[in-house]
């Protein structure tokens, strides 16, 4: 794996645990937080597949369109689908006021980075 690369994996793996610890926290716990790392992580690790295969990155949180580009490289990236479309909901609308994340939400995108997670990391070759 290129530097670049373990670098985009470092920052995924940040916002995977930091939203595993907020979804645990015993006292206050910010599920918009959780929302909005599960959703990080995901787009970080797509963004990684693209810079491990000398692809462009685009700027953008938009995990489908990212996931396309993915797809490009290895057409399995399809199966990610569902639970990208889980996380998508979160990138921008929990940030503001007017929603909130409930926990059932925050178990929901957490499980779902974790599928993305997991699924990355094996097609990167990262134990």
């Amino acid at each position: 794996m290129n530097p670049a690369t373990a670098e985009w994996v470092s920052k995924a793996e940040g916002d995977f645990l930091t939203a595993g610890r907020e979804l645990r926290a015993r006292r206050s716990p910010n599920y918009d937080a959780v929302c909005f790392h599960a959703q990080q992580c995901a787009e970080k690790y797509l963004k990684a597949v693209l810079q491990e295969n000398g692809k462009h990155i685009p700027k953008i949180h938009n995990l489908i369109e990212l996931m396309l580009l993915c797809e490009e490289i290895d057409g399995s990236f399809e199966m990610l689908r569902a639970d990208l479309v889980v996380m998508e909901r979160f990138s921008v609308r929990v940030r503001y006021p007017g929603k909130f994340a409930e926990k059932d939400e925050a178990q929901s995108a957490y499980a779902a980075a974790g599928t993305v997670r997991e699924f990355v990391r094996q097609k990167l070759g990262v134990r």
